[in-house]
């Protein structure tokens, strides 16, 4: 993992609408890390320096190292609440990170190849992105930063599935995991457009009249 991401946080004591609502005004907002076999801790985060670090998609699948009131801390994002229409977070809650301990975590796919795809390039057709993200278990050392899905040889009207997803050593897919066929889903397609359907129309027209007129010079 390349990128490093590091907050400053401070333990909280007041709660509720009112606390929030005087965090904001100081340009913070509430949260919470949890786990790790300890009590949870409320703290407060500077809100500019999280809105900053949250257009990184790396910010998301990434171990944060947050600097609680002087003490570092190791942990994850485990759910982010935002306002329903302004660029504002309203809470966020942070999950420790125990060495040795496994970790679920929700990593990006990268799709590569798309404009050599087969399905695409040769046949016409266009590349429907089912899943953007998977969920994964692995130890803190071996969480990815994303997943890459070749897409080269993918044809038109087929379509990938998390079995397909080549997954890093030591790193494994939560929703294969419960073993039936009905967590194995599609993340990534490539579907007939409009055009290659008209040009599939048109070729099967040509090859009708020349069979009629093959049959009428007989």
């Amino acid at each position: 993992m390349s990128l490093q991401f590091k907050l400053s946080a401070e333990v909280r004591s007041d709660y509720g609408k009112g606390a929030s609502r005087r965090l904001r005004r100081a340009e913070k907002f509430p949260g919470i890390i949890y786990g790790g076999g300890v009590n949870p801790t409320p703290i407060s985060l500077n809100h500019n320096e999280v809105i900053n670090n949250l257009q990184h998609e790396a910010f998301f699948s990434h171990i944060l190292t947050l600097n609680v009131s002087g003490t570092e801390e190791q942990a994850i994002i485990k759910d982010i609440q935002r306002h329903p229409f302004k660029q504002q977070i309203l809470h966020i809650d942070f999950l420790r990170i125990v060495a040795g301990e496994a970790i679920t975590v929700k990593v990006p796919l990268h799709y590569i190849n798309e404009d050599t795809c087969v399905g695409v390039k040769v046949e016409g057709g266009s590349i429907n992105r089912v899943e953007t993200e998977i969920s994964v278990s692995c130890m803190p050392k071996d969480l990815p930063e994303y997943i890459e899905v070749d897409l080269a040889e993918l044809a038109l009207g087929a379509s990938l599935h998390l079995s397909d997803v080549k997954l890093p050593e030591g790193v494994t897919s939560t929703d294969l995991a419960y073993g039936d066929d009905d967590h194995d889903r599609a993340i990534v397609a490539v579907h007939a457009t409009r055009a290659s359907t008209e040009s599939e129309d048109d070729g099967g027209d040509e090859s009708a009249a020349g069979g009629e007129e093959g049959a009428e010079d007989s």
